[in-house]
């Protein structure tokens, strides 16, 4: 029995579009998320993150006023070029998402996911649009941007497809804090179920936001990144 997509005016998402959303963020994904932590294998190693809720604290900067600020309007700005045809602005999103990162590793985190993000697609969920922009930029597609412009073209609707991949995020980090802390399952669980308002504001704020003015204030999780540089032991890429 063949899947068809079905979209309402309220932006839920079926059949088709919704397998598609759920197979992109699934874990099983090849994207090689759980390899990095954000800066977070630091704070561990620092004691500044010894608790579940301090974890969550942590993953709350992220996503309100450090990475996830940012990659979530991305994700939003290449969603709507996409879906409107617009290769101009979804070449200037690519370009943008590209030159945004504060230091080394959360470049080679967004680049690197993005790569694989966008190989793994145009092998297993093929469109010819999302191919072409993909060839415009070899190598160069930052995660938010590839999954948000493959979103676009395949009709997944925008705010399913932001707040999913904001919660993927998050959930990472959690995972990550859950290994290095170390903490329980059922605390990792616990952490992000906490989230969730976090992850909703996240993407209200993505939706709401303007590229020419956008910015973060966390100088604190890029001072992290640069330390996990050269930090001595590491069991994450970031």
């Amino acid at each position: 029995m063949a899947m068809t997509t079905t979209i309402t005016t309220e932006g839920t998402t079926h059949g088709a579009a919704l397998y598609r959303l759920l197979a992109w963020l699934s874990p099983a994904y090849p994207v090689g998320a759980y390899t990095y932590s954000h800066g977070l294998e630091t704070a561990v190693e620092d004691a500044s993150i010894t608790t579940r809720a301090v974890l969550v604290d942590y993953v709350e900067t992220v996503l309100l006023a450090g990475a996830g600020r940012i990659d979530g309007a991305l994700l939003a700005a290449a969603w709507r070029a996409a879906e409107a045809g617009d290769d101009a602005a979804l070449d200037a999103a690519a370009l943008l998402a590209a030159a945004w990162r504060g230091t080394a590793e959360t470049a080679l985190e967004s680049m690197a996911q993005g790569t694989a993000f966008t190989s793994v697609t145009q092998s297993a969920w093929p469109e010819p649009r999302f191919a072409a922009f993909a060839a415009r930029h070899p190598r160069r597609l930052a995660h938010p941007v590839a999954f948000g412009a493959a979103a676009g073209f395949q009709g997944i609707p925008l705010r399913p497809a932001l707040a999913g991949w904001l919660a993927a995020f998050a959930a990472n980090l959690v995972s990550a804090g859950v290994r290095l802390v170390p903490l329980g399952q059922t605390d990792g669980q616990i952490a992000t179920a906490a989230l969730h308002p976090v992850v909703e504001a996240a993407a209200d704020a993505a939706l709401a936001a303007d590229l020419d003015r956008i910015g973060t204030a966390a100088p604190m999780l890029d001072l992290l990144s640069m330390r996990h540089e050269t930090q001595y032991t590491r069991l994450f890429r970031s």
